[in-house]
């Protein structure tokens, strides 16, 4: 398995935990119209989550960006964890 795809699967553990929807399957081209309840305090629980589980930060401009759908996320995550968090 790809650290790719492993980042792919603990990504998808995160977003039915903080949705609480075990029938989410995370897709590059997912955006929050895709998720029942994605608003803006469940992507700061997201975030936060996120942030935990990969033990990276976010900054507050990564926080509040406009990341187009979850490809751009996930490419984000890769590059915090490579640099170290």
């Amino acid at each position: 398995m790809t650290a790719s795809n492993r980042l792919v699967e603990r990504l998808t553990r995160i977003f039915r935990d903080v949705f609480e929807n075990e029938s989410i399957v995370v897709r590059d081209n997912m955006t929050s119209g895709d998720i029942e309840g994605w608003d803006s305090l469940s992507h700061i629980d997201l975030l936060y989550a996120i942030e935990k589980e990969f033990g990276i930060v976010f900054t507050i401009g990564e926080a509040g960006s406009a990341l187009r759908n979850v490809g751009e996320l996930r490419g984000l995550i890769e590059k915090k964890v490579a640099a170290g968090g």
